[in-house]
């Protein structure tokens, strides 16, 4: 039998005793959580691929129903019209399935992080993940604009507004970014939503790398006001115009409509100013598309 040596090593040894125990029922655990997710990548990839199969199989069976369509008989019309329900029903439930296993990822995703694996496998976390999201919306949006009306109203120098304009590059990047992920995980957000932050990236990126001369400093603070109220109104008055009446609705937009149509035209007109070089007339249509299309979906 083995002796325990008495003091402190004593002690250190009884510890270490009871800390074998322990890792012998981790390493087992261990095991078995490797077992368990041998058996669902394997069941991941038969259900992925019977989901193709059937897929395929409905389409075929679509196509065919709409051949015999038009020499339906009296009476079946009901049934085939019963049918093709039944069809759009199952492909809505594929849907819903596919939204819990691996895909592909989309062109954007695949170039930015490669072949890596995005997709949540419960409801948990796909809505922690859309939590998450909504959270650092909101901290960079409060963020923002106190950067934005300090470079407007207090500050006039080329470094802070490089700063600004550098957080805005990496904030939309990063939106762009997060949002692909929650596509991927069968969130229905809506494509000019997504758009509008693909051209925010790039016009914001132009603003970082325009060099200051009098066209900037003429520009700079009709787009510090238009960032002000672009990255406002969604998480505020966006939330509060989808919630109140349609005139609360009417009222918020004819307020904002002048002045957001001032600035599509402000942007022009600097476009076709007489010395308007660099990047202005040649961004000047990304400019006036990301500026109505916020005022346009507001």
């Amino acid at each position: 039998m083995h002796h325990t040596p008495p003091g402190p090593l004593g002690d250190c040894l009884r510890d270490w005793e009871e800390l074998q125990q322990d890792f012998q029922s981790i390493q087992e655990t261990h095991r078995l959580y490797r077992l368990k997710l041998e058996e669902l990548t394997k069941l991941q990839s038969n259900c992925t691929g019977s989901i193709t199969r059937q897929k395929k199989q409905l389409q075929e069976l679509t196509l065919g129903l709409k051949k015999c369509k038009p020499s339906l008989p009296v009476g079946a019309e009901e049934a085939a019209q019963e049918l093709e329900n039944q069809i759009k029903e199952r492909q809505g439930l594929f849907f819903d399935m596919e939204s819990y296993l691996p895909k592909k990822n989309g062109l954007y995703l695949s170039l930015v992080l490669g072949n890596v694996n995005v997709t949540l496998l419960s409801k948990q976390a796909k809505f922690a993940y859309k939590d998450e999201y909504e959270k650092f919306k909101l901290y960079l949006t409060i963020i923002l604009i106190l950067i934005s009306f300090t470079c407007r109203f207090l500050l006039n120098s080329r470094v802070t507004d490089a700063a600004f304009n550098f957080l805005l590059v990496w904030y939309y990047c990063t939106l762009t970014i997060r949002e692909s992920i929650l596509i991927n995980n069968g969130s229905r957000i809506k494509g000019w939503w997504v758009f509008h932050h693909y051209v925010s990236t790039f016009l914001s990126g132009v603003m970082l790398t325009w060099p200051d001369g009098l066209m900037y400093q003429k520009f700079r603070n009709q787009f510090l006001s238009f960032s002000m109220y672009q990255i406002l109104m969604p998480p505020h008055l966006q939330a509060l115009c989808s919630s109140s009446s349609i005139t609360t609705r009417a009222a918020v937009c004819t307020g904002c409509g002048p002045w957001a149509r001032g600035t599509l035209w402000t942007s022009l007109w600097r476009a076709s100013s007489p010395g308007c070089g660099g990047a202005s007339p040649s961004c000047c249509p990304f400019f006036s598309l990301d500026i109505s299309g916020s005022f346009l979906t507001r």
